[in-house]
This record gives structure tokens, C-alpha cells and sequence, in this order.
């Protein structure tokens, strides 16, 4: 089996929705580019798949992607949320251009080829996985980056909550990401135990426009408790409540997913 996405044809949506925001923001990062984000969803089956598609990641994948100069590679595995067994790749990429050289850079890389064999070589009969399907996002303008905190690197304990938000237009879907990037609800996320790893407009997918973050946690029981604390800060009140922000003006749906790290996971 040869492991193949057409990258290309992904970037045909990719330059449409481009949100521009103001120049101040949580945690601005003057002059950095927003990193591209690949988010691989691996669907499996009950069985051996998992302990292949594992292999090839842990001691192929992400080494000679880092190699290539993505940035931390994230693996998680659905623990609350629809279809399970997936296991969810995040890709930091430096740019577009670095996102479309990645096949050809591990190509070149003699190491990956040799460690990556037994994936590339498995039959019909005992595939690695049964689909798969890619996501491309974009950074926001003023969180250019995957945050990972001291906590985040501690794969013992901790849970990543992975949440998309639909609008029904560009308009509605740029609001949104203002809120966001320069409304002031990361701050008031962060404020109430909401810790942040990356917020992303999404370029690909099946109901743009949309906007895609994770968050981390240490267990459920926080999450609950910080969320409700969140819920009832007024500062969010009072936002949520402005004509024009409130959900109904500029959301459609939102998706929400429970994510477990890997233990390889470097996020």
C-alpha cells in the first residue's frame, strides 16, 4: 500500500475565507507567520490496525517529520465523540510550500524509508487502516503557533478536547474568529482554566466556512468544573450577549470531540 495525499488538489480551497483582523490580540506574536495545521483522521477497525498505524508513526512518521521541519506532531485517539476507533493526527507545517514538500522531503529521507516499509508494504488483507481523511487549517493571525505547556507534555494525565464551529457564511465565520483572535475570549478562556493548544481557520473541509481549537485539560472533572466557570463569567456573558456575536447571528453548529494523547504524542 502506498501512502499518498494529493496536496495539491487540498489547496484549491485553501486561499478562500481569508480572514484579515485587527493588529492587537491575546498573546499577539508580532511578525509570525501562522503555522499551517494537517489534521489526519485515521478511521480504523477493532483488531491489529491500531498497533500498525502506532508503529509507523511513532518510529517513521513523526521523526522524519520533524526531520522535514514540522513542528510537534500530535496523535490522539477518540475517547467521547463519533466514530471510534479514529486515531487524530496533527500536523504543524512552517507554510503552505512546507505542506505540499513534505512527500517529497520523506521521500528523500533514507531513514524513513526503511523504518516506514512494513506500512507501505501491507496488503489488502491486513491494511493499516481503513480510510483516511485530511483537514488543512490556517492559524489565526494573532495565535501563529501550537502552545504546549509543561502540563502538555506530561502524557500521564491529561485530556485534549478538539471542538469545530460552522457558520453560514464568510461574514458570520470571520466574526467568529475575530471574537477569538481579537474579541478577547482566549483571554477569558485561559482566565477560567480553558488552556489553549491552537486555534485554526479551517481551508478544507465539508462545512466551511468553519473554525477548528483544541484545548487541554487534566481530566474530565475539570473540564466540566472550568467550563461551567467560563459559562458564567461575565465578561463572556457580556460578550455573548452583544448584537451581532451571539450565536445564533454567526454559528450553525458546533462538533466536539474528547481526545486521548498517545503516549509518543508530542502534544
Amino acid at each position: 500500500m502506498t501512502f499518498s495525499i494529493d496536496r495539491r488538489s487540498l489547496l484549491a480551497g485553501a486561499a478562500v475565507g481569508s480572514v484579515a483582523l485587527g493588529a492587537t490580540g491575546s498573546r499577539a506574536q508580532p511578525g509570525a507567520i501562522p503555522e499551517i495545521y494537517e489534521l489526519r483522521t485515521y478511521r480504523l477497525v477493532h483488531g491489529p490496525m491500531r498497533e500498525r498505524l502506532d508503529a509507523y508513526l511513532k518510529n517513521a512518521f513523526i521523526p522524519a517529520a520533524r526531520r522535514a521541519g514540522c513542528g510537534p506532531v500530535g496523535v490522539f485517539t477518540v475517547a467521547i465523540g463519533a466514530e471510534s476507533p479514529t486515531v487524530q493526527v496533527l500536523i504543524p507545517h512552517p507554510s503552505i510550500a512546507d505542506f505540499v514538500a513534505l512527500p517529497d522531503r520523506l521521500s528523500a529521507d533514507r531513514g524513513y524509508a526503511t523504518l516506514a516499509e512494513p506500512f507501505f508494504s501491507a496488503t489488502p488483507e491486513r491494511p493499516p487502516y481503513a480510510s483516511l481523511e485530511v483537514k488543512l487549517m490556517r492559524a489565526f493571525p494573532h495565535f501563529t503557533r501550537v502552545e504546549r505547556s509543561a502540563a502538555s507534555r506530561d502524557n500521564t494525565s491529561r485530556l485534549f478536547e478538539l471542538r469545530t464551529y460552522f457558520s453560514h457564511n464568510d461574514r458570520a465565520g470571520a466574526t467568529k474568529i475575530g471574537m477569538f483572535d481579537t474579541g478577547g475570549e482566549i483571554e477569558i478562556f485561559r482566565r477560567n482554566g480553558l488552556t489553549p493548544v491552537f486555534f485554526a481557520q479551517d481551508l478544507t473541509g465539508p462545512r466551511l466556512p468553519s473554525l477548528t481549537y483544541m484545548l487541554m485539560f487534566p481530566d474530565l472533572a475539570t473540564r466540566e468544573r472550568n467550563w461551567r466557570a467560563f459559562g458564567s463569567d461575565p465578561a463572556w456573558r457580556r460578550l455573548i450577549a452583544t448584537p451581532g456575536l451571539t450565536d445564533p447571528d454567526i454559528t450553525t453548529g458546533i462538533g466536539n470531540q474528547i481526545l486521548n494523547p498517545a503516549p509518543y504524542s508530542q502534544i
